[in-house]
């Protein structure tokens, strides 16, 4: 089985967390239906599975000036607060994600729909970074 964890509902409704690709959240929730059933619980139909949040982590090859980034990023998408998180929050409107950028250089891309949205967003921080002069 998938490392996965899931979470059942009364309402019939499964939350599925921790799978690296649909493949597998698709085996885990057969694997839980599977048992289920064999508990005497009916299951009347195939399970729907829709993908409600992608995250996942890149980098950016180069160390990052978090404070430029949030002066120049402006507070409209952008929250930074050190002493409470030390890495920036920045909220991208299209793709619709969040991407949370630390000093390293690593980020990490949230909300995602489908893994080209996370593509997108990577690259549109990469160019928008460099058009900045916050990235070299």
């Amino acid at each position: 089985m998938p490392k996965t964890a899931l979470l059942l509902f009364r309402s019939g409704k499964v939350v599925c967390t921790g799978g690296k690709s649909q493949a597998d959240v698709g085996q885990a929730i057969q694997i839980v239906s599977k048992e289920i059933r064999k508990g005497g619980q009916r299951i009347t139909s195939k399970p729907e599975i829709i993908v409600q949040n992608i995250v996942a982590s890149s980098g950016l090859g180069s160390v990052l000036e978090l404070n430029a980034i949030a002066v120049t990023f402006g507070l409209d998408h952008v929250e930074y607060e050190p002493e409470q998180f030390p890495g920036l929050v920045y909220r991208m409107d299209d793709p619709k994600v969040v991407i949370l950028l630390f000093g390293s250089g690593k980020l990490v891309c949230t909300g995602a729909k489908k893994p080209s949205d996370v593509e997108k967003a990577v690259k549109k921080i990469d160019k928008e970074l460099r058009a900045a002069g916050l990235l070299r």
